[in-house]
């Protein structure tokens, strides 16, 4: 069921749910999204009475070929928005370092509690694309036109739009205990409505999530 609010609200929601799970558990494992979705969220977290030390963070995706002080790099992102205003007990990305360890680190870590995900305008969750098989780990990515058009907002030309990304995989991101979807913006009403009640499909990637047991989905306009 897709719960519609303000977008200050949604995220007030997930950060107080997040608060909740880091000061109820004795360790806990977030994993996070970038772009402007979620900042909000970030700004909450920013913001309230939280000791996140015992709290790891997976990032769902890192493009390839940025270094990690590009402007446009996830890393940098999340630094800017969240990671050098509170301190975690550590925080990774799938980069060319880690990338061929990602999902058994997650494994090792008793999985992800917490995972925050947008969706693209063609469905896409993470850097999973059309037509990403359903039992994929974490791997590498082609963005496709659609999507290297939609991220080019964030870059000078859109020739600067890296063409692939380390992602994690959709089996990955399902063997989350509790996912929350958020999806803002009038251009992404009709994607959610398709991928939450129509038929699950490799071609929308995020249809999916309706498989998973604990799934919440926030749209505001």
């Amino acid at each position: 069921m897709i719960k519609s609010n303000t977008y200050e609200k949604i995220c007030h929601q997930i950060a107080h749910s997040i608060k909740k799970l880091v000061n109820d558990s004795e360790f806990s494992v977030l994993g996070l999204a970038t772009g402007s979705t979620p900042i909000g969220i970030y700004e909450q977290l920013r913001k309230m009475d939280v000791d996140f030390k015992k709290t790891l963070t997976y990032n769902l995706d890192e493009y390839v070929g940025l270094d990690e002080s590009h402007p446009q790099s996830y890393k940098y992102f999340m630094n800017e928005h969240l990671f050098k205003h509170r301190k975690f007990h550590s925080n990774h990305f799938p980069d060319e370092k880690l990338f061929p360890y990602y999902d058994s680190m997650i494994d090792n870590s008793d999985g992800i509690d917490i995972q925050i995900l947008g969706i693209g305008t063609n469905g896409h969750i993470a850097f999973n694309e059309p037509g990403t098989p359903r039992d994929s780990k974490t791997h590498i990515v082609d963005l496709t036109e659609n999507t290297i058009k939609d991220n080019s907002r964030f870059f000078d030309s859109i020739d600067e739009v890296p063409t692939q990304a380390r992602t994690m995989g959709i089996d990955t991101i399902m063997r989350s205990k509790e996912i929350y979807l958020i999806a803002r913006g009038k251009h992404k009403k009709e994607i959610l409505e398709e991928a939450i009640y129509g038929n699950i499909t490799p071609e929308i990637p995020a249809s999916f999530l309706q498989e998973h047991r604990n799934l919440k989905v926030y749209y505001s306009d």
